[in-house]
């Protein structure tokens, strides 16, 4: 037991990162009954969608799960009465400061864990209180910050800056990257990308095919004028390029994005007007596999690999 699976009373430190358009209630059941903790994206779902995953995951597992509750969410105040009246244990929030929530969550028994993109916002969420820190390296998949730091330089850094448990992010599927991880200082690790390839993930079949064949510098980071966001290469991230390389605004950059472009990738397939959310490490994905599946790979290597550096 380590300081994260004690936090979450899990048996592996392993957390699947609440992804919208991929994270419904079979990945984060699927997850959290493999002995990791899975996710509710709620960044994708309207208030009544979100109250039916949590309940079809109540029924799917008996072990802990939590919410991705990103701070801008428009409704997000009708997600925090549900996540209170279902009594979730578990929040991660994202994209705002933690400040405003995390005591009132905390006085609900809640656990409150903010993701972070440098080494500033992890300090100013420990002085907010919040239980643990997702350190996100912007080899990530989807929105990352604005500082590009890889996961290698920025996990060491953030474990020297902050005392409360830390978990890794960007950049990891597989046993040696979690070692990796947790020899840098984390005491677990946030996958993403990886659990987008599962049978149990809610994006849709055509992006899954998509990533196990995504291969080195096919993902690119996009639409830095507007928020930073990994996306696969396809029609879209060309005429953003385009749009960027003749000097486009911001504003010119959100019309082109539009509304419910990452739903028309990830969820309902359009592989090439779409966007394609998900990480550089998708090089190396190459089977769509059952969750049990990915996450006792991932067990099993690690232990290997750990056994066979501890020989020198």
């Amino acid at each position: 037991m380590n300081k994260i699976t004690k936090l979450f009373k899990i048996k592996y430190p392993i957390v699947q990162g609440g992804m919208i358009w991929c994270s419904g209630w079979r990945l984060a059941s699927a997850v959290s009954n493999a002995g990791g903790l899975g996710l509710i994206g709620a960044g994708s779902m309207y208030p009544d969608v979100f109250q039916e995953h949590i309940t079809k995951c109540k029924k799917a597992t008996d072990k802990p799960f939590g919410v991705n509750l990103p701070l801008i969410y428009p409704q997000i105040n009708q997600l925090i009465d549900i996540i209170i009246k279902e009594k979730i244990p578990i929040v991660f929030t994202s994209a705002g400061t933690p400040k405003k929530y995390t005591s009132f969550f905390q006085k609900h028994d809640i656990k409150v864990v903010h993701v972070v993109s440098n080494v500033k916002f992890a300090k100013k969420s420990e002085e907010a209180g919040v239980d643990a820190v997702v350190a996100e390296g912007f080899e990530a998949g989807g929105h990352n910050g604005f500082d590009e730091n890889t996961t290698m330089t920025l996990i060491p850094q953030v474990r020297q800056a902050i005392n409360i448990p830390l978990l890794a992010a960007g950049g990891i599927a597989t046993g040696a990257g979690m070692l990796a991880a947790m020899a840098l200082g984390a005491d677990g690790v946030q996958i993403g990308s990886l659990f987008v390839a599962s049978v149990e993930a809610s994006a849709h079949e055509n992006f899954k095919k998509a990533i196990i064949e995504t291969k080195d510098g096919d993902t690119i980071l996009s639409l830095k004028k507007v928020i930073p966001v990994r996306l696969i290469k396809n029609d879209f991230t060309k005429i953003v390029q385009d749009y960027e390389n003749k000097g486009a605004t911001r504003e010119e950059l959100i019309d082109l994005l539009g509304k419910g472009r990452p739903k028309k990738g990830m969820f309902e397939g359009d592989l090439q007007n779409g966007e394609l959310e998900i990480g550089q490490i998708s090089g190396i994905i190459n089977k769509i596999e059952p969750v049990e599946t990915i996450i006792n790979t991932i067990i099993e290597e690690y232990n290997i690999q750990r056994t066979y550096l501890c020989r020198f």
